[in-house]
């Protein structure tokens, strides 16, 4: 199962890259200012920052709560976007 939510926002890359860089203490990751990559416990997170929405997918493992994976993601990005928190996550 993948899961994609298109998030509008105008700091995507800012976003995008301070949430790789919090959790490259534990996990591995892999990014730039357009594309991110997480290797979460929980399953992958990949992201990409285009001008005006950043893109998140989850991929997770199969004995995984989807919904509490949702929701992680969305708890950390919100604390980097405080400024315009909550964002809105359309997952589909």
């Amino acid at each position: 199962m993948t899961l994609t939510a298109q998030v509008p926002t105008t700091n995507g890359s800012r976003y995008l890259q301070q949430l790789c860089k919090h959790w490259s203490h534990k996990f591995e990751t892999d990014f730039g200012p357009e594309q991110g990559f997480i290797a979460f416990p929980m399953g992958p997170i990949r992201m990409a920052a285009s001008e005006n929405a950043l893109s998140v997918t989850i991929e997770p493992n199969p004995d995984v709560d989807v919904d509490r994976f949702k929701q992680v993601v969305a708890d950390h990005l919100d604390r980097f976007a405080f400024r315009e928190a909550p964002l809105p996550f359309d997952w589909k």
